[in-house]
């Protein structure tokens, strides 16, 4: 391989102008397809296989135009101190609150709460009205959500206090534009540092740039044929920027050492594709894997998110191996500092030159098995919260008490109880019953006995008779382990129900959705980690022809991902540091933060892997001894890695800031798991490891040995490679 992508280097950097207008070209024409394309259907979030999603679907089935999946707004109302809400003109100034919603844009229903029973509370001091909207949440329209905020407003007005909960107010998924700016703009002055040249620092950014804005518009004019929603492209946005940057930072990173020990500016380019391109290709196939791999988790949505992301990396990956030896054509030796430049010859050899990599790799090299032994302690220490860890999905209990929402659900707990923002709907379906009202009514009826039930609303029937739908308020709130344990006792007593009158119960809603969630990511963690790992540990055997390397790197991914989760209990279950960084209330940890910790972290750490211990074992297939091949490979790397983790770690820190409570969390989840990943595992871990076993790190089996392919990632091949093609006439080329 080290072969075929040193040619290509050489080919791109010689046909530089073709290969530039070759990706202007795809560009745009992904630019006009995604202009040209519909609009990307709204796919919605589904869990099929869960009792949840079958009882949601049946319902959208028996009861038609009830609109089940669209957005709901409550309007909760409480009288001024002293005061009853059922006083003669706080009554009137609710029924007219509601009345002026009734008629509004995408409003199908608006309930007045002295109309319903159960909507004002017992002391009289607290009702609700529940607004009931034929557009899906996040696109209930301006128009609507404005009359929504008005009508509020006019009851405060007239002495009220008017909050609004539900999802009627949830806006569309930002795009993320602005972080990805003050991402690009941190990346900059990471890679200005790192570079010292403005010029080189440029064309990472450029690159990165270039292979995700054709990422999306394939992403985009795909939408309607492969059913990608407009959320679809969030994860394929945020890391084809990762990535794209951490590869064009290593291949210009090689470049500059190639010129550096006096190689002319092809020659250059092509080693820099047939070394560090290698372990950019392998780099980029372990993330694709990674990504690939939520399929198994049985979420669509999460599914297709993986497989947009890995195609946009896949994408990335292109471009290194083509766009940045062409680009390092247009540039030539201006990607190295100036001060290099004005050397004479353009050439400083720099084989043996200290650095803080080869220092702190040298430390380690001394001293193995004390590092080694502080750095698992340390991370299993950080790692101990999670063996706390509880899943779930936060809702308007987890917003800030400044939103409308938080307060509506706190005044709702007060006024009828925690478990009123979380009720359960159980759906009966009597079809084929010999008395459907009798059994709908036994339903009920065991319903409302079980421990743990407040109360349950009558059984409301569809036109046809068929099927009835019945609420049961928790005594607790949504998020709490007895209402999880309040719905499968519900489900449990299904069966019997069955048996007696004929009727099928399941149990869905809200609350019951967010458990279902919470558990199939929960039985999919171990499956996912099983084919992610295990596929991209036999990738790694390819790669570094060793067995323990790649064990090593699997165990070390552990053990960053774990402290990761624990630093996430820590904070968002213990409420350590919460003031700190804004969080407002303690709860479960966000069903997918594993698995997406899984995939993303995942991704970046085997590139931290490849990066930096391809050039370990370069410099020991080249002839060095086991422990100054390390100090080698940290020499002309470390700065690298820890240049692309610093850019991650800006990167993700910046999400930590923004109010909502699942975004803060991812922020800080990612940005802790890299850092521990890329400091704690790889820059320490791994060269503490590799000096215990020595040569032995490098140990295959002889059988072994014969069945892997010899894919030359470390370029062993490059110094017998056949004469290079004619390179231009200005540029002498030596081999």
């Amino acid at each position: 391989m080290a072969t075929f992508l040193y040619r290509l280097g050489r080919w791109a950097f010689a046909r530089r102008r073709l290969v530039a207008l070759l990706w202007v070209a795809v560009l745009a024409v992904g630019g006009v397809l995604a202009a040209k394309a519909p609009a990307a259907p709204d796919d919605g979030f589904s869990m099929p296989g869960t009792e949840a999603q079958k009882a949601f679907d049946l319902m959208n089935e028996r009861f038609p135009g009830g609109h089940a999946d669209g957005a709901s707004a409550r309007l909760v109302f409480v009288a001024p101190s002293g005061q009853k809400i059922t006083a003669a003109p706080n009554q009137q100034t609710v029924e007219k609150t509601v009345a002026e919603l009734a008629h509004g844009e995408q409003v199908t229903s608006a309930v007045d709460p002295f109309k319903m029973p159960g909507a004002v509370s017992k002391d009289g001091t607290t009702a609700y009205a529940t607004v009931s909207y034929s557009a899906k949440a996040g696109e209930v329209s301006k128009t609507a959500t404005d009359a929504l905020q008005q009508a509020a407003q006019h009851g405060r007005d007239a002495g009220l206090k008017v909050e609004i909960g539900g999802n009627a107010l949830m806006a569309k998924p930002d795009a993320g534009g602005s972080s990805e700016a003050i991402g690009m703009a941190l990346s900059a002055v990471v890679l200005v540092i790192t570079f010292g040249s403005l010029v080189a620092a440029g064309l990472p950014l450029l690159t990165a740039v270039i292979g995700v804005g054709l990422g999306m518009s394939l992403i985009t004019a795909l939408g309607s044929t492969l059913g990608l929603s407009s959320t679809t492209g969030t994860l394929a946005m945020m890391l084809g920027l990762a990535v794209g940057i951490d590869y064009a930072l290593f291949i210009v990173s090689r470049y500059r050492a190639e010129l550096a020990e006096g190689r002319t500016q092809q020659e250059a380019a092509g080693r820099a594709i047939g070394t560090a391109g290698s372990a950019v290709v392998f780099a980029g196939l372990t993330v694709v894997i990674a990504l690939a791999g939520l399929s198994v988790v049985g979420i669509p949505m999460l599914a297709k998110m993986g497989m947009a992301a890995a195609g946009t990396v896949v994408i990335a990956v292109l471009v290194a191996l083509t766009l940045v030896p062409a680009l390092l054509g247009f540039i030539g030796r201006r990607a190295l500092p100036r001060k290099v430049r004005k050397a004479q010859g353009g050439a400083q050899p720099t084989g043996a030159k200290e650095n803080g990599g080869s220092r702190w790799a040298r430390f380690i090299v001394r001293r193995p098995l004390a590092v080694l032994l502080l750095g698992v302690v340390g991370l299993g220490v950080l790692a101990a919260p999670a063996l706390d860890l509880r899943l779930g999905l936060p809702g308007d209990e987890a917003k800030p008490t400044s939103t409308t929402q938080r307060r509506a659900y706190d005044l709702l707990s007060e006024g009828f109880g925690p478990g009123f923002n979380g009720p359960l709907t159980v759906l009966v379906d009597v079809k084929g019953t010999a008395d459907p009202k009798a059994a709908a009514g036994e339903v009920a009826k065991s319903v409302s006995a079980v421990p743990g039930v407040v109360t349950v609303t009558p059984p409301m029937f569809n036109k046809a008779g068929d099927t009835a739908l019945l609420n049961a308020i928790p005594a607790t709130g949504p998020a709490e382990t007895a209402t999880k344990d309040l719905v499968h006792t519900i489900r449990g007593q299904a069966a019997g129900l069955k048996a007696s009158t004929g009727a099928t119960v399941l149990v869905s809603g809200t609350t019951a959705m967010n458990i279902d969630v919470s558990q199939k990511l929960s039985d999919a963690m171990l499956p996912y980690l099983a084919v992610v790992v295990g596929l991209a540990v036999l990738l790694l055997l390819v790669v570094f022809r060793s067995v323990l390397v790649p064990l090593k790197a699997a165990l070390g991914f552990l053990l960053s991902v774990a402290a990761a989760l624990g630093a996430v209990v820590a904070v968002f279950q213990w409420g350590w540091l919460a003031d700190l960084i804004g969080v407002e209330q303690t709860g479960p940890v966000m069903s997918m933060m594993p698995i997406f910790m899984i995939g993303v972290v995942f991704g970046l750490a085997m590139d931290y892997e490849v990066f930096l211990v391809t050039r370990i074992r370069e410099a020991f297939v080249h002839g060095e001894q086991p422990g100054e091949a390390i100090v080698t490979g940290f020499r002309h790397n470390a700065r690298v890695v820890t240049a692309a983790a610093f850019i991650m770690i800006a990167v993700f820190s910046g999400f930590i800031g923004m109010s909502e409570p699942m975004i803060k969390m991812m922020g800080l989840g990612l940005a802790a798991a890299v850092a521990f990943d890329a400091f704690v595992v790889r820059m320490t871990i791994v060269p503490a490891v590799l000096a215990l076993l020595g040569r032995r790190a490098w140990w295959l089996p002889r059988w072994l040995d014969r069945l892997i392919p010899d894919v030359d990632v470390e370029g062993s091949k490059l110094h017998t490679a056949a004469a290079p093609e004619p390179a231009p006439a200005k540029e002498s080329v030596t081999v």
